[in-house]
Order: C-alpha cells, then structure tokens, then sequence
C-alpha cells in the first residue's frame, strides 16, 4: 500500500513533464532573432535551385527553404540563399554558416553519422545515371566500358562510379572538376564520354546548359540509391523536427487534397487530422514552438508537394519528370507523411 502515494507522485510528475510545451532549440532561436532563414542551396540547379535573371531563387529543394520560414515566420519570403559547392555543403552546415542545408545531397550512412548532421525526409528520390551524347549511339551503361566519365569531386558519385565499373570488371577513366560550370562545359565541350551524377541532375544540366538539349540522351540505367534529403546539424532535434514536418506538411496536403488554391476551405473540414494540420485545433504549433497556422501557411505560400515538384520538375517546368519514385504512396510511390496527430 505505501508503493501507491510513490507511484502516484511519479505519476504526476510523469504527466507534468508530458504537459509541458516544448521550448524553443538553439537554431529555432537564432533564426527567429535574425529574422530570417539562411538556407544552403546548389550553386545553380535547374529544378531544384537556381536563381533567375532577377536573382529570385526557385526550385524543388529551394521550396524546402521557403516551407520553414513559411512555418517560422509565417513568410515563405524570409529566407536568405547561399550558393555552396559539394565540397562547400557540409561545413558551410556545420560551422553554423546556414541553418538549413537543402542542396540535392544524398543521405547515407556516413553522413548521417560521421559528419555532425541529421537528415530530415527525402524531398526527392533518385539514382545515379550517365549522360552521353546521341551521336554515340549507345544504349546501355554496360557499353561505357574504358569510357572517359565527367565526375564531381568530393560526392556520392565518385564512390559509386568506382563501385558500379569494378563490379562490372569495366574500366575508365575519370574527369574531376571541382567547379559544376567547369565540368559541365568540359563534357559538353567532348572532353568526356559520359557525364555521371543524380539522373534529376543531368536532367537540369541538360535543360539549362546544354546549346540543344535533344543532342543528350540519359541512359536508362541507374546504378544506386540517392535519396536527396535537407539536412540540419545534430543535437537540436526541435529544429530537426520542425524542418521535417515541415516537408510531411507538404506531403501531407498532397494526399488530403489540399492545394494552395483550396487550404482555407480545407480548414473547414470537419476531418480531425485537416483541422490539427491546419491550425483549426491548437497544439502542433506549440508542441513546435512556432504559430499554430504554420502548416496552413506552408500551404498557402507553397503549396503542397505536387504542386512544387509539378511546377519545378515535373509537367509544368522544361524538365518533365515523371512522379516516379516520388509519387504519392497511394500512386505506387514513395512519398508517405506521418500523421500530424
């Protein structure tokens, strides 16, 4: 009998610390004081980053950046974009240059452990692949054997490259070029049989630098697993969360039926689920430290995940991709949100 006051009072204790809202993390406060998002970006990617004639930057990870401020602030507007190479990406994250790295970059193991990050949620599914030109005629990856290949240093694609010819006992012979102008006008210029990276890459390099764009051909192959995710640095895992479900939100919205045309009817719905999302049902923004109305803004601002890749590579932009991979999980997919409850 005098286990039950014990119990009792841990009890209580237990439910207290349930209770209480969850405080602002480091990086959530430094963004807030500043008043914006600084967010790592490609240092020019048709499609996923890329500044236009204007200096406005548009594209799928760029999309990433504006959802969190949208969340932050409640202005997808606030953010600040800094161009960094692949060599540049890692330590301009961690030395705390950025708050945010959302630059197509491959989540892996040694990355995830080794480096000081945390990776949110894949924002985009892809593979490594090849492309040549058409006048070679060649069909297959397997007849890149003793080919020169145009690679980026300091990248997943290195390794794989490696990887994929010794386990084909193929050869060849690699191009390394730090800078991606440089070693996209190297292979553009003949310098190289191939140009490998993300097969989303080489659409975008294709799309956006390449004189005729129907002179390339991406070989159907991919030889690995890229899946691109943000990343944020380890041990703030309130700033971690609020990034990842920021991307859910999007997705989210997607599988609901909710786009940026029709949020605030959505936020009549009588479904629980909509009206947490949305803001109608306190306590996910607190629960984030942010406004209630963050995923609804995101909505608003954004849009949910279709409409962003369908705008930034898909039908509505010059790289028509397919959905692919990154269809909704009901459509064959990848793409699935956790459930905002």
């Amino acid at each position: 009998m005098k286990l039950i006051p014990a119990m009792a009072a841990a009890a209580l204790v237990a439910g207290s610390v349930l209770a209480q809202p969850a405080h602002a993390g480091a990086t959530l406060d430094a963004v807030k004081a500043k008043g914006f998002l600084q967010c790592g970006v490609n240092l020019g990617l048709y499609g996923f980053s890329a500044p236009d004639a204007k200096g406005n930057w548009a594209g799928l990870d760029v999309d990433v950046c504006r959802a969190v401020a949208a969340a932050v602030f409640g202005d997808a507007s606030k953010v600040k974009y800094t161009p960094l190479s692949a060599q540049q990406r890692l330590p301009a994250l961690q030395s705390g240059e950025i708050d945010l790295l959302a630059r197509n970059t491959t989540w892996t193991l040694t990355r995830d452990t080794a480096n000081g990050l945390d990776f949110t949620t894949p924002s985009y599914f892809d593979g490594q692949g090849f492309m040549v030109s058409k006048k070679l005629g060649l069909k297959s990856v397997k007849e890149l054997n003793g080919a020169t290949v145009c690679v980026l240093p300091g990248t997943t694609t290195e390794q794989n490259l490696s990887d994929f010819f010794r386990a084909n006992k193929m050869s060849f012979k690699p191009v390394v070029i730090e800078k991606n102008e440089e070693l996209n006008s190297a292979f553009f210029s003949g310098r190289c049989d191939a140009l490998s990276s993300d097969a989303s890459q080489l659409a975008g390099i294709r799309a956006g630098q390449a004189s005729n764009p129907e002179d390339w051909v991406i070989l159907p192959e991919l030889i690995s697993k890229e899946p691109l995710a943000p990343a944020v640095r380890q041990g703030d895992p309130q700033w971690a969360d609020l990034v990842r479900w920021s991307q859910f939100a999007m997705v989210y919205a997607e599988e609901k039926g909710v786009t940026s045309k029709s949020v605030a009817e959505a936020a009549k719905s009588p479904d629980p689920d909509l009206q947490r999302l949305l803001g109608v049902t306190a306590g996910n923004g607190k629960a984030m430290g942010v406004d209630e109305k963050w995923a609804y803004n995101i909505i608003a601002q954004v849009g949910n995940y279709g409409e962003s890749f369908e705008r930034n590579v898909g039908k509505d932009s010059n790289l028509k991709l397919s959905r692919g991979l990154n269809a909704l999980y009901t459509n064959g997919g990848l793409m699935y949100a956790m459930p905002p409850r």
